[in-house]
């Protein structure tokens, strides 16, 4: 994860969309960087933005408490990973708290008529509570968890990272969460250790 200086300290960028898979950036919001966890989301702003970037709109604007949508995302967030660690795993999901989000979540779905493109089907989602402005991606997360195929969801082979993608490569050979980063530093790690063992 990069940082860049300012003032003398580090400061962190915002979370890239890297995972090919809207539920995995959202695993992505907490990552390393100097060797320590990091949590993008430190506002409610902080959620909201990250939800608007995502395709996730929150509206109309639910009123909630100062700090309930942070509150409940962090929550939502480890729901969310912890399943998908499990079924990485191959172990058995427990889908009690995912089914308790989902029934939260009240949406439905709603005919619009676009003008010269006839109706249009889709789903509308309430947004009166934290938990029904996070719903699209809770069901997001259960579709992925349920039709995903598990072999191309990964973790970023670099052990000091935490991110996840989905390899929608051609060849499924993916590794990194982004080349920039921890391929890069394999990259020039592996350099490294051919010239060290060739005695350059």
């Amino acid at each position: 994860m990069n940082a860049t200086p300012q003032t003398g300290e580090k400061k962190l960028v915002e979370p890239r969309m890297i995972a090919d898979h809207p539920v995995l950036d959202f695993l992505n919001t907490v990552a390393v960087a100097d060797g320590e966890k990091v949590d993008f989301f430190e506002s409610d702003g902080d959620v909201e933005g990250w939800l608007q970037q995502a395709g996730f709109v929150i509206s109309p604007r639910p009123k909630l408490r100062p700090g309930e949508l942070l509150e409940t995302a962090r929550a939502v967030r480890e729901t969310i990973r912890d399943a998908i660690e499990r079924k990485k795993a191959g172990k058995p999901l427990l889908p009690g708290p995912l089914n308790e989000l989902l029934a939260k979540s009240s949406s439905h779905l709603e005919l619009s008529q676009h003008r010269g493109k006839g109706l249009e089907l889709k789903r509308s989602w309430q947004s009166g509570t934290a938990e029904q402005a996070l719903g699209p991606l809770v069901e997001a997360a259960a579709e992925l968890l349920s039709t995903g195929d598990f072999e191309l969801v990964r973790p970023c082979e670099d052990k000091t990272c935490i991110l996840w993608f989905y390899d929608r490569t051609k060849s499924h050979h993916r590794r990194w969460c982004s080349m920039s980063t921890c391929g890069n530093r394999f990259k020039v790690a592996a350099f490294r250790e051919r010239r060290r063992a060739s005695g350059a």
